[in-house]
């Protein structure tokens, strides 16, 4: 289409606001400009710049005339909705979209957006926006779970979970949507999106979803121009926010929405008013004061159900906000998001409930009910999982030292559980951690039990009867012992206080963060200084760091602000470590190696690729530790070496030793893979145990690599051909795996030796090792132990979507019979909610798996080789396989039809889990057929003797 003008009309226009931004406006005209639309207008709206940025429009409107114009207001209106308004006005296409000057488009942004709008006939459609946090480089996505699937939505009542989506720039809108309701931005106040975007939600007959990025948010790094978004330690920030809310109000009122009421409050509870909570521990008590004034006659008229769905720790917050409690408010704020922090004080009536605070709430009250803790079972948690409460009473520097006093509060008594009563003349042993970007510094104490700071504070009883208690302790700091690491900081790295449990060891410590944030107002500020310095990074928040500063040759100082980044040398510097330290230089220096002879009594173990003292590697080594063979064993480790016997000596994968070991080593045993990179000399023998057996496609049947380039696919074969002996547990492996990967060297023939303990469950040692785990799990007596490992998902590593039981239901369905212990795949994360620590156990801290396995009275898995290695226990299987269509169906594929194998039943939902369990005789006797014939497709070769028949078959008869 073309004007009277002869100039073609746009498809889109997207209307750039400009204030005091020269800098950057160009990038953003740029990233419209570059669309893969090319019918695209860019009207640039200055909102009366004092700095060059109209004369920066000008120069781009000249450019481009045909896709860029300019216009500018007469006065500074002091926000963004007079400039887009003005935008709305001069916009020529059908289509509108919003960009500002700091901000970019993706490449495809308005192609896609537009097609979509055409093909669903939507008044507007909305996409993710990347958040890019310009000081880290690091990017996050914005409220990812509402852009999870492409979607067309008829109505906000549909799915009313888009009131969070209120940015107004992600979107592209008809224009005549926008004319026909004449949707414009409220002037003179500030979070105007809110506004626009909740009116247009309401309105829109239908709207779209893409999960695709379509909108670049910048958050800059200068705290010298906080952005709006990023200025809520002002109070006018707090208004402008109330302010808007309630004309959202007014406006679902007059317009008959009324009934959106309790899901836009949702949203103001779960968004807005969270994000001044957790600033809430940075504020003083005058800001908490102010702050209360102005929120707590709105928050009275928020919808009830919208409070109730708010976690428990904001409700508390909330009630105390209200009561005017702003000391515990900002105590309570320290916690979100945090949930290993305890209250300072809680109280537990007859009933057995458990309340914030040092005093009961009035019974029956709105107060006693927001109060109400009893949900977080503080008693009933295991230690390591337990809630505590550090916090630092005074910082100073001693010289070259810092003097620290810290004052723990314990409401749930896990202190006095764990030591007895902590004597006034030893005290309880506990440490601190400083991490400087490396290795922590490791600093031993001592508590000393302290009167309570409140007299008439009363505690939650402990399970003994005993009550919780104060400890406070004098810790004596040396910065010049933490190790200096130029390449500075990466993420949070908060000092933690580490207990342990009595006559446990150090397996399952509890840590908590010491909380220095009420210290923040006393400590000093100091400019940057130059020199080599130290900094122990505390806490990393929108204020900025709190630092202990410590330079060689000079005195200790304490400051509040981001470390400054490296220069241009220390760079090239750290560019140069990295290649001198690299692993290609490496694997030339173990070939130059190899002109020295091989040691024929060195041996080098790897596990689950360096990851601790387990799988098969463990089993050999010990039985040529018990034969007392002439053999010296080397061990790889890549992080913790807490898993390793004492004594074991250990290389670091990856390091100058580790490169020598390799070289000299007569013999490889390995779980996993030595690296790629490495070679093996023609002497050393190397044997493969691997870790399981194969469900899913393995080697050159995977998409990685049946998929892939040549060169992939040689490095593969290349990492196969260094096997020189192959432990095969069965038939079925040797049909699989090694067909899979290519191999044709020598087979052993045997069970894997891991599994030799899970076949001699019955025997003396095994049966303490499985005592032992449940003691270090804190399993009640007499609950039975319901072991969940699952498998991860591709392309989902790290996500944490294997854990797809509702741990919740599960473990209300199963009730006081047993406990929960899960075991996320390594590649998968996974953290115990809070309120379900009393009835679900974290199985990650165990490096060898087999603890677990024995300790477990049944397991439930999905799609891992876990299952192969549990049937030598006979102990029953239960299959949680809700995707198995998509799984098995996926890119990767299986080697089985699962239900043609399964050895129990395979469940989809968590009831059907609940009642299996329930119910477990039973379904023992429906599949023991069933399993059987999986036991002898899998584990007949598992005798429980196949250590000593590998040492003996591997190790040449038992002598170099």
């Amino acid at each position: 289409m073309t004007t009277g003008e002869g100039r073609r009309t746009p498809d889109v226009s997207v209307i750039v606001i400009v204030y005091n931004d020269a800098d950057r406006l160009p990038a953003a005209v740029r990233s419209v400009l570059a669309q893969t639309l090319h019918a695209v207008e860019v009207v640039i709206v200055d909102d009366h710049s004092t700095d060059g940025s109209h004369e920066t429009a000008r120069r781009l409107a000249a450019a481009d005339p045909d896709r860029v114009r300019v216009c500018r207001l007469p006065a500074n209106s002091g926000g963004c909705s007079a400039p887009r308004n003005r935008g709305i006005e001069e916009a020529r296409a059908p289509w509108l979209m919003f960009l500002d000057s700091d901000d970019e488009l993706p490449r495809h942004a308005c192609k896609s957006l537009l097609l979509t709008a055409e093909r669903t006939g939507a008044d507007f459609v909305t996409g993710e926006v990347t958040r890019l946090y310009e000081e880290s480089g690091t990017t996050g996505l914005w409220y990812p779970d509402l852009f999870a699937d492409e979607r067309v939505v008829e109505g906000i009542r549909e799915a009313p979970e888009f009131f969070f989506d209120h940015l107004s720039t992600n979107k592209i809108y008809a224009a005549g949507f926008i004319a026909r309701h004449r949707l414009r931005f409220p002037e003179g106040i500030h979070y105007e999106d809110q506004l626009f975007s909740a009116r247009a939600f309401t309105l829109a007959r239908r709207f779209a979803v893409v999960p695709w990025p379509v909108y670049t948010w910048r958050l800059a790094a200068d705290p010298a121009r906080p952005s709006i978004s990023s200025s809520r330690h002002r109070i006018r920030n707090v208004v402008d926010r109330i302010a808007v809310a309630r004309m959202i109000d007014t406006f679902l009122e007059e317009s008959g929405n009324a009934d959106l009421r309790p899901a836009k409050d949702r949203k103001f509870l779960h968004h807005d008013f969270r994000l001044y909570l957790g600033d809430l521990a940075f504020r003083g008590p005058g800001w908490t004061g102010r702050f209360a004034a102005e929120t707590v006659p709105y928050l009275d008229g928020l919808a009830p159900q919208a409070v109730a769905s708010l976690p428990r720790d904001e409700r508390v917050c909330l009630r105390l906000l209200r009561e005017g409690r702003y000391a515990e408010v900002r105590q309570c704020a320290r916690g979100l998001g945090r949930p290993g922090i305890a209250p300072r004080h809680a109280v537990r009536d007859g009933a057995g409930r458990t309340y914030w605070g040092a005093r009961f709430p009035d019974a029956g009250t709105d107060a006693a009910a927001d109060l109400d803790i009893t949900e977080w079972r503080l008693t009933e948690q295991p230690f390591a999982g337990g809630r505590i409460r550090h916090e630092t009473e005074d910082l100073a520097p001693d010289g070259p030292l810092l003097r620290l006093r810290l004052r723990t509060h314990d409401p749930a008594g896990l202190l006095t559980d764990t030591a007895g009563t902590p004597g006034r003349e030893n005290g309880l042993a506990a440490e601190l951690w400083l991490s400087a970007g490396g290795p922590p510094l490791k600093v031993p104490f001592r508590y000393r039990r302290a009167e309570p700071e409140e007299p008439s504070t009363a505690v939650a009883a402990a399970p003994s009867g005993t009550t919780g208690g104060e400890y406070t302790a004098e810790i004596v700091l040396d910065p010049r012992r933490i190790p200096l690491r130029a390449k500075g900081f990466a993420g949070r790295r908060h000092p933690v206080v580490v207990l342990t449990r009595h006559g446990l060891g150090r397996r399952d410590p509890l840590l908590a963060p010491l909380d220095l944030r009420p210290l923040r107002t006393a400590l000093p500020r100091a400019g940057p200084f130059g020199g080599h310095q130290l900094r122990v990074v505390c806490e990393d928040r929108g204020a900025g760091r709190l630092e202990f500063r410590w330079r060689r040759g000079g005195a200790l100082r304490l400051a509040a602000e981001v470390a400054p980044r490296l220069g241009p040398v220390h760079r090239e510097a750290r560019r140069l470590r990295r290649r001198l330290s690299g692993p290609r230089l490496k694997a030339m220096v173990e070939r130059e190696l190899w002109r020295f002879p091989v040691d024929r009594h060195l041996v080098l173990f790897e596990a689950m690729e360096g990851a601790g003292y387990a799988d098969s590697p463990r089993y050999i080594h010990e039985e040529l530790v018990r034969r007392g063979l002439p053999y010296r064993s080397v061990w790889s480790y890549a992080g913790d070496r807490s898993s390793f016997p004492p004594g074991v000596p250990l290389v670091r994968r990856g390091s100058w030793a580790y490169v020598r070991t390799l070289a000299r080593a007569g013999y490889w045993v390995d779980s996993h893979g030595i690296p790629s990179v490495y070679a093996k000399r023609p002497e050393t023998r190397y044997l493969q145990t691997w870790h399981g057996q194969a469900l899913k496609h393995m080697g050159f049947d995977t998409p990685e690599l049946r998929l892939g380039g040549e060169e992939r696919r040689r490095t593969h074969r290349d990492m196969v051909a260094r096997w020189d002996v192959l432990i095969a547990p069965s038939e079925e492996f040797e049909r699989t795996f090694v067909r899979a990967n290519g191999y044709t060297g020598e087979l052993l023939r045997c069970g894997l030796p891991r599994n030799d303990v899970l076949v001699r469950w019955n025997e003396p040692a095994q049966r303490a090792r499985a005592a032992a785990a449940r003691d270090r799990l804190q399993i009640p007596d007499g609950r039975r132990v319901l072991l969940y490992a699952p498998t991860f998902r591709d392309g989902l590593r790290g996500s944490g979507d294997s854990i797809r039981v509702d741990l919740a239901e599960l473990a209300e369905g199963l009730g006081e019979e047993w406990t929960v212990v899960v075991r996320p795949h390594a590649y998968d994360r996974f953290t115990v909610p809070p309120e379900l620590g009393h009835a679900v156990r974290d199985g990650r801290g165990f490096t060898d798996v087999n603890d677990l396995l024995l300790a477990s009275d049944a397991l439930v898995t999905d799609y891992s080789s876990l299952m192969f290695d549990y049937a030598p226990l006979g102990r029953p299987i239960l299959l949680f396989t809700d995707d198995y269509e998509e799984y098995s169906g996926g890119s990767r594929g299986t080697y089985y039809d699962l239900p043609d194998i399964a050895p129990g039943p395979m469940l989809g939902t968590t009831a059907e889990l609940v009642a299996a369990v329930r119910d477990l005789d039973r379904v023992t006797g429906e599949w023991a057929a069933a399993y059987a014939r999986f036991r002898a497709m899998f584990a007949s070769r598992d005798s429980g003797q196949e250590s000593k028949a590998v040492v003996d078959r591997f190790f040449e008869g038992g002598a170099p």
